[in-house]
């Protein structure tokens, strides 16, 4: 049936469990699937005119893109078809006030800064229960997500989903513009041999992630006892992309730059929605010290370090925040004091 059952066919038996609530997360699903078809136009299209142009700031301060602007718009009149409680877009600084039984956050354009050099860029949301006080909604830790799934613009335009039971892929068939499963129930496998961390930045690190990235470099020879490769996009959805088809980890940790204490990825718009994709797929998602499913937002834009990937190494990168013994004990006889790299 891979291939052959469209979105919504597999979503009918969603809706056939008799919840208000599933049932609207559902419609909402199938309205940022209809969103996402209309963003990839815009995406194929290329940087036609100012769309790939820097065209202001966006709430966090981040450079926003009029496709950033574009995108959103798309999502915001594609959802308020259906009966969404609240909305939450990276983009805004304030939460729309609907009327129904769930909230939607998020991110129009993950990694749009990849658009002029034609990466794979995406969106990503995370579908919540409505809360009594709608201004309280997108602060729930991120367990009570109902449903998550991103959207990624490369080489094809495929859409990754979970409803709590597991991660499921589909594909968008250009000939009809529907989406097509092409992957059931993906596992992500528990070892992984390839590692994403942005490598310049490793002067500023904590020392658990050093240790963690020159075990991965020694390969072989280190305490690993495997070879990795390493991989490095900076685009979220497609780096989650490649955990779910090949294993590995990826890396955005905080480091002790000036704003970057608490990391970089948003808690409501990122990390809870890709941490959910993850768990489903058998992975683990965590800041180094907490797993990220157990963290609720303190505001609409806070910041959080992610590791995420197959479970082996995540289990290893929490060993090494957790007990900085171990961590001593385990670079002292291969690299000495000094590391792999000059400190």
């Amino acid at each position: 049936m891979v291939g052959q059952v469209t979105l919504q066919e597999h979503l009918k038996r969603y809706s056939a469990m008799g919840s208000d609530t599933l049932s609207a997360a559902v419609k909402a699903t199938l309205a940022i699937a209809g969103a996402a078809i209309e963003i990839a136009d815009l995406v194929n299209a290329g940087a036609v005119g100012s769309a790939g142009g820097t065209s202001d700031r966006n709430s966090d301060g981040d450079l926003q893109h009029e496709l950033d602007v574009k995108a959103d718009d798309i999502l915001r009149r594609c959802l308020l078809a259906v009966p969404v409680a609240a909305m939450a877009s990276e983009e805004a600084n304030e939460i729309e006030i609907a009327e129904g039984k769930i909230c939607v956050a998020f991110d129009p354009l993950d990694g749009s800064s990849n658009i002029h050099t034609n990466l794979t860029i995406g969106t990503i949301f995370s579908i919540l229960p409505a809360t009594e006080d709608l201004n309280q909604a997108f602060f729930q830790r991120g367990s009570a997500q109902i449903a998550a799934g991103f959207v990624t613009y490369g080489p094809q335009t495929s859409l990754v989903l979970t409803l709590g039971d597991g991660v499921d892929v589909f594909t968008l068939d250009r000939v009809t513009d529907q989406f097509r499963m092409v992957r059931s129930n993906v596992r992500i496998p528990e070892r992984g041999s390839e590692f994403s961390i942005n490598m310049s930045n490793r002067r500023h690190w904590e020392p658990p992630v050093r240790l963690y990235i020159d075990e991965c470099l020694a390969g072989i020879d280190g305490a690993a006892n495997r070879d990795f490769n390493m991989r490095w996009v900076g685009s979220l959805v497609a780096e989650a992309f490649r955990i779910l088809t090949r294993g590995g980890v990826f890396l955005y940790p905080s480091d002790t730059r000036p704003t970057y204490g608490e990391g970089r990825l948003r808690l409501v718009y990122e990390a809870h929605p890709i941490a959910l994709i993850i768990e489903q797929a058998g992975g683990a998602a965590t800041t180094g010290h907490e797993r990220i499913l157990d963290l609720s937002a303190r505001n609409l834009h806070q910041r959080v370090p992610l590791i995420m990937g197959s479970r082996h190494e995540v289990d290893r990168l929490d060993e090494l925040h957790r007990d900085p013994k171990l961590m001593a004990s385990v670079s002292a006889p291969l690299f000495s004091r000094r590391g792999f790299f000059r400190q």
